[in-house]
């Protein structure tokens, strides 16, 4: 792909290549998409998903701390009057296991790690450490998929999709990462 490509032609591209889609057949992944800019935005759509889900497995390449604080209940409320993804109270028996690697996993670990670490164990969330990096972020939401795709701005595009090969491709990226991370 050209790197004048939209975020989001780039990541259907990126998930295509990677569930074996061949050419031009992006619509064999079934999924929906949303870039900066779009209403309601990247933003917004991860809350409104992650918030949905029971158990939440993930790996996370960039921790933007808006992001962070919205999903951690810090901040504002999705649209339907919930915290985005995890209340005040913990996780309230959801389970959540992320893996943070890159440039997450160097705040995770460095002089902002002494504040974060207490607050995902506070919530429940077990934290891990990766060496390597990604780029992109893969989630598996209950059986949904979720990729995100970022630059230097933040979450450039996020994908979705219940397709099968999608969700089992997603949670082998979450295996791999797991197994060789340590917890935080």
């Amino acid at each position: 792909m050209a790197d004048a490509d939209p975020p989001g032609a780039i990541l259907r591209g990126l998930v295509a290549e990677a569930v074996g889609v061949e050419g031009s057949d992006t619509e064999a992944i079934a999924a929906d998409l949303v870039e900066r800019g779009d209403e309601p935005g990247t933003a917004a759509r991860l809350f409104g998903i992650v918030g949905s889900g029971d158990a939440v497995v993930g790996v996370v390449p960039r921790a933007d701390p808006a992001l962070a604080r919205r999903l951690l209940g810090d901040s504002d409320r999705v649209d339907d009057g919930s915290i985005g993804g995890v209340g005040d109270e913990g996780t309230d028996g959801r389970t959540i296991r992320l893996v943070f690697t890159g440039r997450a996993a160097d705040r995770l670990t460095g002089p902002s790690g002494t504040v974060i670490r207490p607050v995902l164990a506070e919530r429940g969330i077990e934290a891990y450490r990766h060496d390597g990096d990604s780029p992109i972020g893969v989630l598996l939401v209950d059986d949904r998929a979720v990729v995100g795709l970022f630059d230097e701005r933040g979450l450039a595009a996020l994908l979705w999709s219940d397709a099968p090969a999608v969700r089992e491709w997603a949670a082998a990226t979450c295996r791999r990462y797991l197994s060789a991370a340590e917890p935080a």
